[in-house]
């Protein structure tokens, strides 16, 4: 997504099945990107772990999702209104999302300030 609309409905999505989960950019600057994920039914590779250098926060705006970390032995159930902060560099990966059903999540990723 180049530009969003002025007013647009971040639930709403295509119904249906995807090759691919869709990743649209809301807005960002030099040091973050605000985005929308959504997913039907998509999790990462069993063997894949994400482990990005910036911060990320999420909320889960629809559907539901296991999210799974690397130093932690339980998984993650995230439901609607679950918020969740994931530090830079920690290991972590999507389990699963609802078949079917449009996984809708907010992520900000970003630079956090550094300490002094």
């Amino acid at each position: 997504m180049s530009a969003p609309p002025a007013a647009w409905n971040l639930i709403e999505t295509a119904r249906g099945s995807l090759a691919g989960e869709i990743f649209d950019t809301i807005t960002s600057g030099s040091e973050f990107e605000l985005g929308r994920i959504v997913s039907f039914g998509h999790h990462a590779p069993e063997t894949g772990w994400f482990d990005q250098e910036k911060a990320e926060w999420v909320l889960l705006l629809a559907g539901s999702a296991g999210l799974a970390f690397e130093d932690e032995a339980t998984e993650r159930t995230l439901r609607p209104g679950d918020a969740l902060f994931i530090a830079p560099r920690r290991r972590h990966r999507v389990t699963w999302t609802e078949p079917g059903v449009a996984t809708v999540w907010l992520a900000l990723h970003y630079s956090p300030e550094e300490e002094s």
